[in-house]
């Protein structure tokens, strides 16, 4: 299956397309899609791979971000302070982490060709715990030509994080710059 045929395809229960390519023959990855011609407003794409949390994967990122807030890295802290439903006392998994692994895993299918320019309608539905492992899907919300960089396109996604129990864990838009097949950025933008 070709990358664009991802995205071409009319969605339905059975027409889910997983994140997968098979060999590339010498052709240099930044030369395969998706591209902005690939994308069409209601196909949608999932994971074929899980990501597992680990402890060391919160604690940094959380230590690297500068957050202070005890409930991602203090487990005595947690216990004594959030011991009922849904933490029971476990150390909860930085949202931030959670959404940058949600759309890291569909980013071979998505975006790997452009650049993130916006991220709305973020909301968490329940916390990630140290060994959750994510999942994530999304369905291509809107497409439109960019009128600054005509050599490119605008793509919104809905995307879903979901844990191992098929559960969501977080929904949120993601809008980013994709370049047409053959184009390059060159910097300046269309007058």
């Amino acid at each position: 299956m070709a990358a664009g045929d991802l995205l071409r395809a009319t969605p339905s229960a059975r027409n889910v397309h997983y994140a997968s390519y098979g060999s590339f023959g010498g052709i240099p990855m930044d030369e395969n899609g998706p591209f902005f011609e690939d994308f069409r407003v209601g196909a949608q794409v999932r994971s074929k791979a899980g990501r597992t949390v680990t402890e060391t994967d919160n604690v940094w990122f959380t230590l690297l971000t500068g957050n202070t807030n005890q409930i991602h890295f203090n487990e005595d802290y947690t216990r004594r302070t959030f011991p009922g439903e849904p933490f029971r006392g476990r150390r909860v998994v930085n949202g931030f982490l959670t959404i940058a692994i949600a759309a890291g895993l569909l980013v071979d299918v998505t975006s790997r060709n452009g650049f993130q320019v916006g991220l709305d309608n973020v909301r968490f539905s329940r916390p990630v715990f140290h060994g959750d492992t994510l999942y994530s899907e999304a369905e291509v919300t809107e497409v439109r030509e960019s009128r600054s960089r005509p050599g490119f396109g605008l793509v919104r996604l809905r995307t879903r994080g979901l844990n191992e129990r098929g559960e969501p864990v977080v929904e949120f838009d993601r809008v980013f710059m994709v370049r047409k097949k053959g184009e390059a950025w060159h910097g300046a933008r269309a007058q």
